[in-house]
């Protein structure tokens, strides 16, 4: 029974697809199966009774033999898949990368360790196949972003044609929706940009067309009530206009980094009263705003940003809100920030909306029939963040909105 084990394991031995080498307790080769023996291109004669640091490249020796001596004075098995590079010397000088798993017993007292050795020459050559793929999709990802910059600066440059349209109001309806035809067709990475514009575009100027068309047939000094309500219709459709590009060329100069930081002080209580009186044309019927200031009212920051973000909070509350309705604006200023929060009993957001607020387009579901762009809390955002600000919105559905914008006063002046 001994001698057929004996036979087995020699069998196991000789025809082992991984390369097999025993060392005895000086570290010097005293074994070597023929899978090894072609591995490294070393007849065993060779190898036989030379220190194992002849099968390592020479950079490693050093480090080797430290390691091999303390592996003698500690050792324990070690498997596959250590975590390290390892490199094997074969005899005319080239390396090959390899796994080796260590065991080790004792015999008359003396230590031996077994290595068992696989060549992953081929598992590295996929590696490094694999990392330059990697490496070429992302240079191609970097070439498809920078082709997009560039198609986004062609579409900003279209913009600037919606801004020559809305001056030629005299012109029909379907010259405009024609041009605006042409800017999609132009800029198809930005169709829906232009298809949400001639959407808000087109209903003031049929409020305009036709309160101008109906203002021809009101010559009477009896009919001055009507005509002055036509008028009304048309200056309530040209601010819609306004409002709608003022937040594409906001969008644009925001896309092109044209917007730069300018601060300035100014008085806090005595900004926000002008900003409430310029707002009061948007106001609906019955609807109260009120304004508290708490700490100094002498602030220093960008004053124009800070008016942006601010009458597009608020405007954003009196659009979304009943006639009737009170609109709350809270601020609280220190020597290291300024705070502002804007309350509404409004429509409300829903969670699912949250999460899309600040993305540029988007509208909540329970807006879909309100004038908007989609584009304001966008731009709030994007000026909170040159401001390095931060904006937080806590909203129920049905019950109302609060926005609250924290901006630091880095560098304040005396």
């Amino acid at each position: 029974m001994m001698e057929l084990d004996t036979a087995h394991l020699a069998s196991l031995f000789e025809h082992a697809t991984e390369g097999i080498i025993l060392t005895n307790g000086k570290g010097e080769i005293t074994l070597v199966n023929p899978a090894a023996e072609r591995m490294f291109s070393y007849d065993a004669p060779e190898i036989i009774g030379k220190p194992i640091e002849m099968l390592i490249p020479q950079r490693f020796h050093s480090q080797h033999t430290g390691e091999r001596k303390d592996f003698y004075h500690h050792p324990q098995n070690r498997v596959m898949g250590s975590g390290r590079d390892l490199y094997g010397r074969r005899s005319d000088g080239s390396e090959i990368p390899v796994e080796v798993s260590l065991s080790f017993y004792k015999r008359e007292d003396e230590l031996f360790v077994t290595a068992f050795i696989v060549d992953i020459t081929h598992r590295k050559k996929i590696e490094q196949d694999m990392l330059h793929q990697q490496t070429e999709l992302e240079k191609m990802t970097s070439d498809m972003r920078k082709l997009n910059t560039q198609l986004e600066v062609k579409v900003e440059e279209r913009t600037l044609i919606l801004k020559e349209a809305l001056q030629k109001l005299e012109q029909s309806q379907k010259e405009l929706h024609d041009a605006l035809n042409k800017e999609k067709q132009l800029s198809e990475i930005k169709s829906r940009f232009v298809s949400i514009a001639s959407h808000e575009f087109r209903t003031p100027l049929s409020t305009v067309l036709s309160s101008a068309a109906l203002l021809s047939k009101y010559t009477t000094t009896a009919e001055q009530d009507k005509r002055e309500r036509h008028i009304e219709k048309i200056k309530n459709a040209v601010r819609n206009l306004n409002d709608i590009l003022d937040d594409f060329l906001s969008l644009g100069k925001l896309e092109e980094n044209k917007v730069e930081i300018q601060p300035v002080l100014f008085n806090l209580e005595e900004f926000m009263e002008e900003l409430m009186e310029e707002m009061k044309p948007l106001q609906k019927e019955g609807q109260d705003i009120s304004f508290s200031c708490k700490g100094n009212p002498t602030l220093f920051s960008d004053k124009r940003l800070l008016k942006n973000i601010i009458v597009n909070l608020l405007a954003n509350a009196i659009k979304f809100s009943a006639e009737g309705t009170a609109i709350y604006i809270g601020s609280k200023t220190s020597p290291s920030q300024f705070e502002v929060e804007i309350e509404d009993k409004g429509i409300g957001i829903s969670e699912e909306d949250q999460e899309h607020l600040f993305s540029s387009f988007f509208r909540g579901r329970n807006a879909v029939n309100i004038q908007g762009t989609g584009l304001g809390l966008h731009i709030i955002k994007r000026y909170a963040d040159i401001l390095k600000g931060t904006i937080k919105i806590k909203s129920t559905l049905g019950r109302g909105t609060t926005v609250t914008v924290i901006i630091p006063q880095t560098g304040q002046k005396s």
